[in-house]
């Protein structure tokens, strides 16, 4: 635990007296750990409003102390553990960049897995339970809906015209799972958060960086890129969770609303994610339409059909096998529970 998380679990407990069982009179206090500011229109028009309105909306006795997290001082790698500390009740979970802390997260979303919206959704809702399951379990969290950003595609600085011409470029990347598909390309992974891309791409840190298309418009990125190969890596699955103490604090009634909120939210998460990204795509090219973006002028490599074969073909050779190892290591039946939900929904055994 870093000190600074340390300094902010020993606050926690000052506060505690503040967030009482709700009842008709009094509004539970629920403090949630939101998105990136930086990670862009998602954050700003859907999930923002969702909790700051929440308590209006639902008609729930439940007020949201909403923070995005890069205005708190914590690390989005530590978002299970603060909330295991009871620092903060809910969370906007980024899957990815926890991953480390709990394997199964990755189980949603491996390199390849999602190649379209359709198919996400089919393995977000399979995947669900047993994701929830180990999350109560290790964490005392309940994982009450999931969404996506969208596709994770190329930016570089370098000249590419395929997919394999990352060979010997250095590429930022966010989770184990995309590294070791970068690594398999001939390409050199490197871990860096969003926030710092911006300017590892300006400086030369790295060549190319993956995120997805409205993100890196809102960040910048074409201002410090000059290709964009729009395939879709994965979906960049995130989702939200409570603590079991605050969830077991609301009545029967109220769990399901608030359970019946948040699978709306995501739901319109899924609908505008999809048009977002299409739209993204056309101003990071400066083409139209071009309604949600700033336009900028990166050359739209074209995606063949080589590099959808090439991407469809590492869910089995790469990314699920090396997946498997990490997370049957910490959860003994990982592989097993996954292939009987996931791996109905896609053809794999």
């Amino acid at each position: 635990m870093s000190k600074c998380l340390f300094k902010l679990v020993a606050a926690a407990g000052l506060a505690a007296s503040l967030y009482l069982p709700a009842t008709a009179q009094e509004a539970l206090k629920i403090r949630v750990i939101g998105q990136p500011l930086a990670t862009g229109l998602v954050q700003a028009k859907k999930e923002k409003p969702f909790f700051e309105n929440f308590q209006t909306a639902t008609g729930l006795p439940i007020e949201m102390d909403y923070k995005p997290i890069d205005t708190l001082g914590i690390k989005d790698t530590e978002e299970l553990r603060v909330l295991k500390s009871g620092l903060f009740e809910m969370a906007s979970l980024r899957f990815p960049q926890n991953s480390r802390d709990e394997p199964a997260l990755l189980g949603f979303d491996l390199v390849g897995l999602n190649p379209d919206y359709a198919t996400g959704r089919k393995v977000t809702e399979a995947y669900l339970p047993i994701a929830d399951a180990r999350l109560q379990k290790q964490f005392g969290v309940k994982l009450l809906g999931v969404f996506p950003f969208g596709p994770q595609i190329l930016f570089c600085n370098k000249p590419i015209a395929k997919l394999a011409d990352v060979k010997g470029l250095k590429v930022r990347t966010y989770d184990q799972n995309l590294a070791k598909f970068i690594e398999s390309v001939g390409g050199t992974p490197v871990p860096i958060s969003f926030a710092d891309t911006y300017q590892s791409l300006s400086l030369g840190v790295v060549d190319c960086a993956i995120s997805g298309a409205s993100s890196a418009n809102s960040s910048g990125w074409p201002e410090v890129s000059s290709y964009q190969l729009a395939i879709g890596f994965q979906l960049a699955v995130n989702g939200y969770v409570i603590s079991l103490k605050t969830w077991e604090k609301l009545t029967p009634d109220q769990q399901a609303k608030l359970t019946e909120a948040v699978a709306a939210l995501t739901s319109d998460i899924w609908t505008y994610s999809e048009t977002l990204f299409a739209d993204a795509v056309n101003c990071n090219a400066g083409k139209d339409p071009c309604t949600t973006g700033k336009k900028f002028n990166l050359v739209d490599v074209p995606v063949s059909d080589a590099d959808r074969a090439l991407l469809k073909e590492a869910v089995t050779q790469i990314s699920l096998p090396s997946w498997a190892e990490v997370c049957d290591k910490a959860d003994p039946g990982c592989i097993a529970s996954w292939k009987s939900t996931v791996g109905q929904v896609v053809g794999i055994k």
